[in-house]
């Protein structure tokens, strides 16, 4: 069973362990440079959504950032997610509606949401456009 990024940090949570114990990564780099050519993809279980790394690993940082592309109609799934940290993401172009703790977000091109991901939310991009933004997770420490 491939466990999905949240449940993955709600156990490096539990086990007061990062996130780069239980997969390979780089660990102890004091800087990461990622030139643009050179982006990991990230993995995600969200059908429609591409993650492209623009940040150094989960193990010696706190903060993951990704450019993510989310195509039309996609969404995270029928239940809202709750997991430790934050996130905070800038839309670049197209439409992502968000629903955090119940209240509804539409965020469109040069808008920013910042969030407790302790809360229910969800996300899906209701246009038949793509949707491109910087997404930024903040793990609890």
């Amino acid at each position: 069973m491939v466990p999905t990024v949240a449940t993955l940090m709600k156990l490096a949570a539990a086990l007061n362990r990062p996130v780069s114990y239980f997969v390979e990564e780089e660990a102890g780099a004091p800087s990461v440079l990622v030139r643009a050519g050179e982006r990991r993809r990230v993995f995600t279980s969200k059908s429609g959504l591409d993650l492209q790394g623009i940040s150094g690993p989960y193990g010696p940082f706190f903060m993951a950032g990704a450019l993510a592309t989310m195509d039309p109609g996609a969404d995270s799934g029928p239940r809202p997610m709750e997991h430790p940290g934050e996130e905070l993401v800038f839309m670049l172009d197209g439409t992502i509606r968000f629903v955090i703790d119940g209240e509804e977000h539409c965020v469109g091109p040069g808008d920013a949401l910042h969030w407790r991901t302790d809360r229910p939310h969800s996300w899906s991009n209701p246009t038949s456009k793509p949707a491109h933004c910087l997404w930024f997770a903040l793990r609890a420490p």
